[in-house]
């Protein structure tokens, strides 16, 4: 009896004792902490978030506000350009009997002559015998004939050794300019109609066309009596 009471004994205190050693707990602080680091990241993520669209909205203000800038400057050179041109032109005249082009001023004789002798009166004028820039200037000299079928004298004729059409001021002409029909021989010089572009004999008696430069408008000063 007694030696099992005493074996009860012991296996009674050899539970407790593994029941007390299975398992502790943690303590409390441990799981506090875990919380407060997962609402730290969340907050250290949002104050990202936040600062990123900043930046992006700031950025797209300044290139919106450079745009607007840049197209502001362009519509205040266009206009002051537009300015200056209007100034120009009002600063700028021909002479009597002249007719006014955007840059040049157009003398169209009223006798025909040949190309030498056109040549020679439009130096006497201080001008010289026309050149054509382009397409659209030779649509607004056409519009300055008014007789139809009449050719006039251009500064432009046939070079032997290049066998090109050369203007006066020693360019050479732009087909993609100037379509030339007709002679095409030694002593070949070109005139103009309404219609179309010519070229004949030198010695023919054709009328011409001068050009000079816009000369500016002197002011007359009027002094007080």
């Amino acid at each position: 009896m007694d030696g099992q009471v005493v074996y009860a004994d012991l296996n009674l205190s050899r539970g407790s004792c593994l029941a007390s050693s299975s398992a502790p707990s943690l303590p409390q602080d441990v799981c506090q902490g875990s919380s407060w680091h997962q609402f730290a990241l969340k907050l250290g993520c949002s104050a990202v978030i936040l600062l990123t669209l900043t930046v992006i909205g700031l950025s797209v203000s300044v290139i919106f506000l450079r745009r607007n800038s840049s197209v502001e400057e362009n519509r205040v050179d266009v206009q002051e350009n537009r300015n200056e041109t209007t100034e120009k032109l009002n600063l700028l005249k021909c002479p009597e009997g002249w007719h006014l082009l955007p840059e040049k001023c157009l003398f169209l004789s009223p006798i025909p002559n040949t190309w030498k002798d056109s040549l020679t009166d439009c130096s006497t004028k201080e001008s010289s015998l026309l050149l054509i820039q382009d397409q659209e200037e030779l649509k607004l000299i056409r519009k300055q004939i008014n007789e139809k079928g009449m050719l006039f004298w251009i500064g432009l004729n046939l070079t032997l050794s290049e066998k090109k059409w050369k203007w006066i001021n020693g360019s050479f002409s732009n087909s993609n300019v100037l379509q030339i029909t007709g002679y095409t021989k030694e002593r070949s010089c070109v005139s103009i109609s309404q219609t179309g572009i010519i070229s004949e004999d030198c010695d023919t008696e054709n009328r011409w066309i001068c050009q000079k430069e816009l000369k500016p408008v002197r002011n007359k000063v009027c002094s007080d009596s």
